[in-house]
């Protein structure tokens, strides 16, 4: 079926950890491997990248593609790069080739494993003809996380925009924890046990919570109970301001809607979400254009209005404060990922 393509993409790159990563391959490969990668790297400059479209089954936690219809040939009929809606976790059981995350290139073996957020490029190719067997396990970032630390939107942000910027390849000796939960994901879905589907769900929020810990940038979330009170007693005011971010709110309003007084208000919504109401409205008004800017080419001042700045030059000064440049220098920045993706023609197609 084929279905629009929605472009998310934060700013990617690869995390570069000499326990998580495989080294980039430097050496010459064969003259067929040399002729797979060219081939790769022209039409990822000039033709199509696939965009592939993946749904959890109703109620699940993860969409899990295992077993012997997963033991191929990879890579040698689609050579361009594709990228999915979900987060793709993948396990090496048999085979050697490349893996193509992006512009970088590594060597994988049996027993290697992928992590690779939603929206990033990538294509697998295996040595020669030999077949290679993978098993995959895809999630729902934002979902999982959102069900994991409920009420506390500045973390889910934070998280889902950290832990998206980069793609990680590392191994079942190097991180064992995740490889358990991956085989242990696989194993359920195989067995189909009493209470497989929450076991399921058990491990896919303990890879999450991995991936965390594994992400230095990002400081553990903060305990939700302050002087007695909980993040609750805000969540009406935070689920508002992202449904009306395009209006003009008031402070007073807010604080009416969660049945406290502005003043209360003001101090119990910058205890938790560490700035004051207002500035917090204008900073989900900038995270809305920059994803506007992404997917449309409409002007600097139609983007302003449709995200709630009554003017440009209020528009670019919050920008500014929250993203450190223009949105215009954001936009055309060549290093900016989303920027990179639009000079490809997108085909979305649903799975594989």
């Amino acid at each position: 079926m084929l279905l629009c393509a929605l472009l998310l993409f934060g700013q990617q790159r690869l995390l570069h950890n000499k326990n998580d990563l495989l080294p980039v391959i430097q050496k010459t490969l064969g003259v067929s491997k040399v002729k797979v990668r060219e081939s790769i790297m022209a039409k990822k400059k000039k033709d199509t990248m696939e965009f592939r479209f993946y749904e959890l089954p109703q109620g699940e936690a993860a969409l899990v593609l295992c077993g012997e219809s997963w033991v191929r040939v990879y890579g040698h009929e689609e050579l361009h790069l594709h990228f999915h809606n979900l987060m793709e976790l993948g396990i090496c059981r048999q085979g050697v080739g490349d893996m193509f995350l992006d512009e970088e290139v590594y060597k994988y073996h049996s027993g290697d494993i992928t992590i690779i957020p939603e929206n990033f490029p990538h294509v697998t190719v295996s040595d020669g003809e030999t077949t290679n067997f993978w098993e995959y396990i895809f999630i729902d970032l934002r979902s999982m996380i959102e069900t994991m630390f409920p009420g506390n939107v500045a973390f889910q942000n934070d998280a889902v925009s950290s832990l998206s910027k980069r793609a990680y390849m590392t191994n079942e000796r190097d991180n064992h924890i995740i490889a358990e939960c991956i085989n242990g994901i696989i194993r359920e879905t195989n067995e189909h046990k009493t209470y497989s589907q929450r076991a399921i769900a058990l491990k896919v929020q303990e890879i999450v919570i991995e991936l965390l810990r594994h992400d230095a940038s990002l400081p553990e979330e903060k305990n939700n109970l302050v002087k007695g009170t909980n993040m609750s007693q805000i969540a009406s005011a935070l689920d508002y301001i992202n449904k009306h971010f395009k209006e003009q709110l008031k402070a007073c309003e807010l604080a009416e809607l969660c049945n406290m007084s502005e003043t209360h208000f003001r101090r119990l919504f910058e205890s938790f979400i560490n700035m004051p109401p207002m500035e917090y409205v204008n900073l989900i008004r900038v995270q809305k254009a920059c994803e506007l800017m992404k997917k449309s080419n409409e002007s600097m001042d139609l983007i302003a209005q449709k995200c709630g700045f009554t003017t440009p030059s209020t528009f670019n000064r919050n920008f500014r404060k929250f993203v450190g440049t223009s949105p215009y220098q954001w936009k055309i920045n060549p290093e900016n990922y989303e920027h990179k993706l639009l000079n490809f023609r997108i085909s979305a197609l649903k799975g594989w």
